[in-house]
């Protein structure tokens, strides 16, 4: 009888804490996993820093870009350089979303202005577009945050050159 009880006491101080385990692991498994993220259309990327090297006519572009990405379903897909008449001037194509990578630079050129010609460089997101957060400048006098209508240059959105797809 002594031989049945110490092994009931065995099972149970083993068996115990394994019961509660699986137990707790069974609320795990009501979650949902899904590949897809919730995608906010109203998250936007903003232009963070502009710094401009080269000479003119040929300069290259180095732009910093915050942006809410989760993946190639929400992300940054592409800075430009529109001027003041609403003519694209440079557009740099970003190839893949850039989650655990905020803000970001990527450089880019040639861009064709002159020193003195005042532009504005944006931000684009896959899923709102452009958002009103900019940098306005001339290379000589530098750039500075501004303000810019979503809607302003709108037509450019589906000018040449395009992202054809995301990478990651």
């Amino acid at each position: 009888m002594g031989l049945k009880i110490t092994l009931m006491k065995k099972i149970f101080i083993l068996g115990f804490p394994l019961l509660i385990y699986l137990m707790a692991c069974n609320d795990d498994n009501e979650t949902t996993q899904t590949d897809n993220p919730v995608i906010d259309e109203n998250a936007l990327a903003e232009i963070v820093s502009v710094a401009v090297s080269g000479q003119e006519n040929q300069y290259t572009f180095s732009v910093g870009i915050k942006s809410p990405d989760t993946g190639c379903n929400q992300y940054a897909d592409w800075w430009e350089v529109i001027s003041e008449d609403e003519t694209l001037i440079y557009r740099r194509v970003l190839a893949h979303s850039h989650v655990n990578e905020q803000p970001f630079v990527r450089s880019g050129g040639a861009v064709n202005i002159s020193k003195d010609q005042s532009v504005y460089v944006r931000a684009h997101m896959n899923t709102s577009g452009y958002g009103s957060l900019v940098y306005k400048g001339t290379v000589t006098g530098g750039f500075e945050k501004a303000n810019l209508d979503k809607e302003f240059a709108s037509a450019v959105e589906n000018q040449e050159p395009l992202p054809t797809e995301c990478a990651f």
